[in-house]
């Protein structure tokens, strides 16, 4: 498949996932997730969901645990959103980069008031 079709599809799921986490009404899935990045295989088999909570990597976990058992109710929900042929399976992948960038901010605030 061409590269700019899989370019548009991954940034619709993305647009339309970021829709349907504000939706899901478990209380294990933090209110302040993002997500940082999804990877969409060439055939749209599957597609894997980078998420990062501000609360930590902890609420991170905890939200990937829940989002996993919320997979056939995202998946059905983002077939009916978007006009794909074959919806792909969703993995969920916690990752730490909002609490990293956070910590990587504190350190450069820490060196300017040195100076």
């Amino acid at each position: 498949m061409a590269g700019y079709k899989i370019n548009r599809i991954t940034s619709d799921i993305r647009l339309a996932l970021s829709e349907l986490l504000r939706e899901v009404k478990d209380p294990r899935v933090s209110r302040m997730l993002s997500i940082v990045k999804v990877d969409v295989s060439g055939d749209l088999s599957y597609a894997t969901v980078y998420v990062s909570a501000i609360e930590g990597f902890e609420a991170t976990v905890n939200s990937v645990k829940a989002l996993k058992g919320a997979q056939g109710y995202l998946r059905r929900e983002l077939g009916a959103r978007l006009s794909l042929r074959k919806v792909p399976e969703l993995r969920f992948v916690a990752d730490d980069s909002i609490e990293q960038s956070a910590n990587i901010s504190k350190i450069i605030d820490s060196f300017k008031e040195e100076e």
